[in-house]
């Protein structure tokens, strides 16, 4: 290998990592690269177990098709004809609530049916136009604060927080709506509230001739989302190297070897790479055990990320005797709190995509634990399933025995963006400057769906490139240093 070949290392091989991987191939083939996961697989939380003919993920159910980033990497990787978008029933969603299930409203009129919100709950939502705008409009204002202020206690508790737990697994209360949703900010900075900023980007459409389209469907692929992992993984080949933890990360000009050819070296239990620039892009947590000797301020900030546990507890069913008992006709539903019941929703896999189970059998998944219920993904296994049994016959009236069962956990879940979460990646960002050519990157940061992972990928793929390759020129280091924050 000679000097003039840039040698980028990627620690990390979740979605983020290898679509970064990706993004750096396609730009440069010639580009030494190297994929570092520590452990025995690659994927991250994306993981699908098959078990007796039932598809169960263990992490995210899938994307939505109206990412340009995530359908072009698609088809990329030759997989538009393993796509499975889901089925119409998926576009029906429930709220167990009142002690029963009850759609959430997509229209007006079914808005002003719904027995989930008060009369005086709807009128406080049609009120919203007329919201008191932020006291400070720099406030890093939490979600359901924020919900409060423009849509009213009520459906803020009964319709924003489950919401928030569904996709975060967290607290509304403690999320911050800037970083979570920056479009609902947004929304409101440049509009003054909600259904103002609406009109104007439909106005907006209309004016430049553009046609409004749906927000995207559900999608995944007919064996599961490990199909996108094992794509990437097979395309990047020997770069990937798995059952490699980082036990060391140095500079090498903190060490005094300024004349040695690389930025950085990477030492893992059996080799050692060095490279002209680092993309962590592991979880935060992990990140910051990588870098707790190189720069003791940057893993304190990336270790202040926290997570919310999450265990995920399948099971499959006869469909003849589900069907007895209750209809899975649409996607599943969420649970708001203080309604008695410990899970925070269900999904009902066979409803929302074909081939999730052998025929004539029903799969569901339900969420336990979050950052609400921690201390859920310490049970064991039969007292996770008697719970989540005990909730299924409350909320959806199922007694039903599965027939198969399988409980996955994630003891560092989902990342949680709190209120000055934004501040601490501007800390975090101070921080990298001091480093040109060590970036971080994935789900702890601006994004926690995969869609959000995949978009990213190619904005870091571009930084990292530009930061590897003026490693070889001593003139550029100011300019790498900027791009690397």
């Amino acid at each position: 290998m000679t000097r003039e070949q840039t040698r980028i290392v990627i620690v990390g091989g979740g979605i983020s990592g290898l679509a970064i991987a990706h993004a750096i191939r396609k730009r440069d083939p010639n580009v030494d690269l190297v994929v570092i996961e520590r452990g025995p697989r690659t994927g991250g939380n994306i993981r699908t177990e098959r078990i007796d003919g039932y598809v169960c993920e263990s992490g995210p159910d899938g994307f939505m098709d109206s990412a340009p980033a995530t359908m072009a990497l698609v088809r990329e990787l030759g997989l538009q004809l393993r796509v499975l978008p889901s089925n119409d029933l998926a576009r029906r969603r429930y709220l167990f609530s009142g002690g029963r299930l009850s759609d959430v409203p997509t229209s007006l009129q079914a808005f002003l049916r719904t027995p989930l919100l008060s009369v005086r709950g709807k009128l406080r939502v049609m009120r919203e136009p007329f919201a008191a705008a932020p006291g400070d409009q720099d406030e890093d204002e939490s979600i359901l604060a924020f919900a409060t202020r423009r849509i009213g206690p009520d459906a803020a508790t009964r319709l924003v927080d489950p919401m928030v737990s569904g996709i975060f697994g967290g607290d509304a209360g403690v999320l911050s709506l800037r970083a979570c949703f920056p479009r609902l900010w947004q929304l409101e900075r440049n509009h003054g509230g909600l259904v103002r900023g609406m009109f104007a980007q439909r106005r907006s459409r209309r004016s430049s001739g553009s046609i409004a389209g749906p927000s995207g469907r559900l999608t995944s692929f007919v064996d599961g989302l490990s199909e996108l992992v094992e794509a990437l993984t097979r395309e990047l080949g020997a770069a990937v190297r798995t059952s490699s933890p980082v036990v060391n990360l140095v500079s090498h000009r903190s060490i005094g070897a300024s004349t040695l050819p690389r930025r950085y070296a990477v030492t893992t239990p059996l080799e050692t790479h060095h490279a002209d620039a680092i993309v962590l892009a592991a979880p935060a947590y992990e990140s910051a055990r990588i870098v707790r000797n190189f720069d003791p301020t940057l893993s304190n900030e990336l270790n202040h990320i926290p997570t919310a546990p999450m265990a995920v507890v399948c099971l499959g069913y006869d469909g003849a005797t589900i069907e007895s008992q209750c209809r899975l006709n649409g996607f599943g539903f969420l649970v708001p709190r203080n309604e008695g019941v410990r899970i925070l929703g269900a999904l009902w896999e066979t409803s929302i995509y074909h081939h999730r189970a052998p025929a004539g059998k029903a799969l569901l998944r339900v969420m336990i634990g979050g950052a609400r219920d921690p201390e859920a993904i310490s049970l064991p296994d039969n007292a996770l399933v008697s719970i989540v049994r005990d909730d299924l016959a409350r909320t959806m009236k199922l007694s039903a025995t599965p027939e198969m069962t399988c409980v996955i956990r994630h003891r560092r879940g989902i990342p949680q963006y709190v209120t000055g979460h934004l501040d601490r990646l501007d800390r975090i960002n101070q921080r990298l400057g001091e480093h040109p050519g060590l970036l971080v990157a994935g789900n702890s940061y601006r994004g926690v769906s995969i869609n959000s992972c995949i978009a990213e990928a190619e904005s870091v793929a571009e930084s990292v490139l530009q930061v590897a390759k003026s490693a070889a020129d001593p003139r550029q280091e100011a300019a790498a240093g900027e791009l690397s924050s």
